[in-house]
């Protein structure tokens, strides 16, 4: 098979005429889909005076925004990107290291060891929130520390599950070969698999952002007041009566860095194809020091 027909696809997947009308329109509803409930929150972020009937605003201005302001919303914003950058940052290695352990065998058993992973998807947010909140404050564990500690175990099922999937697809004979070839644990670590898995590492810290980045109840019990991050002053503002404007601007203001991180990824993905879908040789070749990601 020619590049060429490679990068197309093959015929036989290659739809035509009434099948690419469908794609084409099922895309668009599933784009209007979901846009259309933010509609509401870019016009209200627009809004300085909205009246019933009027179907649009009777007034446009920057009133929401500044009102935003007011309430901090900006160091929230902050404050909410570094808790999860660093959850990101600390759950997505150590559901690479766990997911790694459980695809190889490295752990006893490893169902049992799975299913504790897991768990706490299973058990209910608030019970556990409250449960480790006192084991917490009995241990002295500063509020801070101990949100990031909660998130990062609540982030680390989606971390590990996406990264067990990813090495359940992976060679290991890169590895191998690039040990015979003298590399060291930090050369094959570098240089063969975190470029090998960077898409999935990328999907994995994905998940453990957005787990941190929309957290509220973790960062009110744990956190005792300590962070104040951006769903809590949403929710502040939310809670009070005319502040429709300022809820839309910082509203529309948390969506953004998701969406961002979203399209990298979905980018990342298909910039770095797996090794085992590009080239199936690789399987079954010995890789040469060329082959060896730089």
């Amino acid at each position: 098979m020619s590049a060429g027909t490679a990068s197309s696809g093959s015929t036989l997947v290659v739809s035509h005429g009434a099948g690419r009308a469908v794609r084409l329109a099922t895309g668009i509803l599933l784009i209007v889909w979901f846009a259309l409930p933010f509609l509401p929150l870019v016009l209200w972020a627009g809004a300085d005076r909205w009246s019933f009937p009027s179907p649009l605003p009777t007034a446009w201005g920057t009133r929401g925004l500044v009102a935003a302001e007011g309430f901090g919303a900006a160091p929230a914003f902050v404050t909410s990107t570094v808790l999860a950058v660093t959850v990101a940052a600390i759950a997505t290695p150590l559901g690479a290291l766990a997911a790694r352990a459980l695809t190889f065998g490295s752990v006893p058993w490893p169902r049992a060891v799975a299913a504790l992973l897991l768990s706490p998807i299973a058990l209910p947010p608030f019970a556990a929130v409250l449960g480790v909140n006192v084991v917490l404050l009995r241990t002295y564990v500063p509020p801070v520390a101990g949100t990031v500690l909660v998130l990062v175990v609540l982030a680390l099922p989606y971390t590990a599950f996406v990264m067990r999937t990813a090495y359940g697809a992976y060679d290991m004979s890169y590895e191998e070969n690039a040990r015979l070839l003298g590399a060291s644990r930090r050369d094959v670590l570098l240089r063969v698999q975190v470029p090998l898995l960077a898409p999935a590492f990328a999907r994995a810290a994905f998940l453990a952002f957005l787990v941190a980045w929309s957290d509220y109840l973790v960062t009110v019990i744990v956190g005792a007041g300590e962070l104040v991050t951006l769903p809590l002053v949403v929710a502040g503002a939310a809670a009070a009566v005319g502040n429709d404007a300022a809820v839309a601007v910082m509203s529309l203001a948390a969506i953004i860095p998701p969406i961002v991180l979203l399209l990298a990824t979905v980018s990342l993905g298909r910039r770095r194809p797996t090794p085992t879908a590009s080239t199936p040789a690789a399987s079954t070749s010995s890789p040469t020091p060329e082959r060896i990601p730089a």
